[in-house]
């Protein structure tokens, strides 16, 4: 068993073959080209705001702790081609020395790689990435330069400048992660709202919520160049209509697949530019050839279409059941319904299942609803509004999505949505959940039923 790429998904495949299959019975060699595995990379933000202490706390197992469960890992050695015809592949370690290995089963577990336009200055001195630990390390080494006391002193004129480009999930933690450690910051994107995984009516919620903290929100404005001074250094980010000075800029403009080597050996590729596999998470067409994590495209449940939604969850998941088929077992992965969280300073924010653009694409009729609700009953100290915009299909009240802003205990309600996403519940099923109630954790109708309740009289009303 040979498997390229030693996150998430790979390892976890590793790891669980080797739980069923001895050394005797199996052996398995992984290639990693950085120096580290199975690491949180969802983390490296809050690593960098110092919520995290240690690098080390965000790995999950080194490499050492994976060789002791007879996993033969090689860190700092990039497989450079894949030969499916005669079943083996090609690598290159650190000194340059390239050699071909055959494998029974091949794992491809090469994730994503950040999105970068061709703007002007990308790769000058003060611009960061944040795909991996090396990244944060990089990060972090410059805010300590930049904002050494990270309560700062008040002096407006003497506080850093950042910009953070692309205002999805990663962009929004590292604005706040900046504010943390004593940073202006400006955020820029194209999109009109931030969060393009929410409907723009829930995104405003957002950015009026970022500019109430400080964050300046720069939405509908494309980045022409990154300015730089005469030393090679970021001085400014430019867009076609403004001028944002910056003494760092942090780059969080999604991902896509890290496919090439698949599409160079004639891999199925969907839209998305993820490899295609089965249930079973082997790559199409290919009886020895599995894929899981952030190189492949998944199945939406909702629409039957594939997607590609980078998440761990998802990884970890595709790594055990590519560990357990390979290793004889049977498993599959069922497909997903859209979760996901995130927050920035005291705003949750969460998502399941279709937006209006999704719903619309997939040829469904649907009906909208929105409500402030709020997180106790709200007499009980410490309530807060909350908002959820919930989607129905027109005719027969199927639950298609919802969608959640609000502060804390906000996100984590979406897990109800996504269990009721899966087992395919009405509205109407929502709204007679039993679900728990005291006023210290909710409103007599949860907020997640207000909304389900308000979707029943709209879908009524539709006829």
């Amino acid at each position: 068993m040979v498997v390229v790429g030693g996150d998430a998904a790979g390892m976890s495949a590793a790891a669980q073959a080797r739980r069923l299959l001895s050394a005797d019975e199996l052996e398995i060699i992984a290639f990693e080209r950085g120096a580290y595995t199975s690491y949180s990379a969802c983390g490296i933000p809050y690593w960098v705001a110092g919520d995290v202490e240690d690098r080390e706390d965000l790995v999950a197992r080194s490499p050492e702790e994976h060789r002791r469960r007879g996993v033969d890992v090689r860190t700092r050695t990039e497989v450079i081609a894949l030969d499916p015809e005669n079943n083996r592949v090609r690598s290159r370690d650190a000194s340059g020395r390239e050699e071909w290995h055959g494998y029974d089963d091949l794992v491809l577990a090469t994730g994503a790689t950040p999105l970068r336009p061709p703007i002007p200055g990308i790769d000058a001195e003060g611009v960061h990435g944040v795909q991996d630990l090396t990244d944060g390390e990089a990060l972090r080494d410059a805010i300590a330069r930049l904002a050494p006391d990270a309560a700062g002193d008040g002096d407006a004129a003497s506080t850093p400048l950042a910009v953070v480009v692309g205002a999805g999930y990663i962009g929004i933690e590292m604005a706040e992660a900046l504010v943390r450690r004593g940073f202006r910051v400006t955020l820029v994107d194209r999109a009109p709202e931030p969060m393009t995984t929410l409907d723009p009516d829930m995104g405003a919620l957002v950015r009026e919520a970022m500019n109430g903290m400080g964050i300046e929100t720069v939405m509908g404005e494309a980045v022409t160049e990154i300015e730089t001074g005469d030393d090679g250094a970021v001085r400014a980010v430019r867009t076609a209509n403004g001028r944002h000075p910056a003494d760092l800029v942090v780059l969080g403009l999604g991902t896509r697949p890290r496919t090439a080597l698949a599409e160079e050996a004639g891999l199925p590729l969907g839209a998305w530019g993820g490899l295609l596999t089965d249930r079973a998470m082997q790559v199409r067409g290919h009886r020895h050839i599995w894929a899981g994590g952030d190189c492949v495209e998944v199945e939406h449940r909702l629409t039957g279409m594939t997607r590609h939604v980078p998440l761990g969850t998802h990884a970890n998941k595709h790594g055990q059941i590519i560990g357990s088929n390979i290793a004889g077992d049977y498993a599959t992965f069922p497909g997903v319904v859209g979760t996901a969280v995130s927050k920035v300073c005291e705003l949750e924010i969460a998502r399941s299942g279709l937006l209006e653009e999704e719903a619309a694409e997939a040829g469904l009729q649907y009906v909208t609803v929105t409500v402030e609700a709020t997180s106790r009953a709200g007499y009980y100290p410490g309530a807060h509004p909350m908002h959820v915009k919930m989607l129905a299909e027109r005719r027969t009240g199927r639950l298609l999505g919802a969608q959640i802003v609000g502060r804390e205990v906000a996100a984590k309600r979406v897990d109800v949505v996504a269990a009721a996403l899966t087992a395919g519940m009405t509205v109407n099923d929502v709204v007679m959940l039993d679900l728990g109630y005291a006023p210290p954790f909710s409103p007599t109708y949860d907020p997640v039923q207000v909304a389900a309740r308000k979707a029943v009289a709209a879908v009524r009303a539709a006829g």
